[in-house]
């Protein structure tokens, strides 16, 4: 062999299989791990959850959330106090991702311990309650339209969906660390502050917003999407309300898109 023909073989080697070769970043069982918390009873048995993306891991970096772990590429550029960042590249990143594309971070969170809810707290406050709300997207992005809307707290029947789901916190967009979430009995709760605090339930037999008396204060209730507010709830709203239809098309709202809508009513009549 020549010695051009010498060169070219190597920079062929050294172009097409040594990437294949290299050490992975994280190991298997690191992989695995990770992958695990994914499913609700990996959560709960570890007491860890998974965000993703800059923004989502910044927003959490900054907040009350515990970082334990967190995998970056390069990209990535972040400096925190007493953890290393795990670099890793994008193969590897997509191991372990719940992203169809993943976006340059993963990082784990310690699941801080419930809050416990005080009713007579709440006086005086806007806030939300949602019965049964089964979809991750739409609790995720009922949690980042509460932020947007200034309203604090947010009541979660026993069924909702986790929290701590992974699409859940990548829908909150970092919200999750700015409105505090408890998962109560409603009914109960409700029982508890309907001294002082009216019950406003979105149905589609209820009232125009539009046009119905609204105080600044009070509980939103937001029912299952697909079966409305429970019967067993709904004897305790002090008053239904509906958004308009204005065409023959489509026969419901999305329960975010409703929800948005119906905070910016509230919100702009105080």
């Amino acid at each position: 062999m020549s010695v051009k023909e010498c060169r070219q073989f190597c920079e062929f080697t050294n172009k097409d299989l040594i990437p294949n070769l290299e050490p992975s970043l994280i190991s298997k069982a690191e992989i695995k791990q990770v992958k695990l918390l994914h499913q609700k009873k990996y959560r709960e048995e570890k007491q860890l959850f998974v965000a993703e993306g800059p923004k989502v891991v910044k927003e959490l970096l900054q907040s009350k959330y515990n970082a334990k772990e967190i995998f970056a590429t390069d990209e990535f550029q972040v400096s925190i106090p007493n953890i290393q960042v795990r670099k890793v590249n994008e193969k590897e990143l997509k191991t372990i991702s719940t992203l169809t594309t993943p976006n340059q971070v993963l990082a784990v969170f310690e699941i801080p311990s419930p809050l416990v809810l005080q009713p007579s707290s709440l006086s005086a406050q806007l806030l939300l309650a949602l019965d049964d709300i089964r979809d991750p997207g739409n609790l995720g992005t009922i949690i980042r339209i509460a932020d947007w809307f200034g309203i604090k707290n947010l009541l979660c029947s026993e069924s909702c969906v986790d929290l701590f789901n992974p699409k859940v916190v990548q829908a909150s967009m970092g919200s999750i660390a700015r409105v505090n979430v408890y998962y109560e009995n409603l009914e109960s709760t409700l029982l508890k502050t309907k001294s002082f605090l009216p019950v406003y339930g979105a149905t589609m037999d209820g009232e125009n917003i539009y046009s119905q008396g609204l105080s600044s204060c009070g509980i939103i209730l937001i029912g299952n999407e697909s079966k409305g507010v429970s019967k067993n709830l709904l004897t305790l709203v002090s008053q239904k309300i509906s958004i308009p239809k204005f065409s023959h098309g489509a026969d419901s709202l999305n329960a975010a898109v409703a929800t948005a809508v119906i905070c910016s009513e509230f919100r702009r009549r105080s």
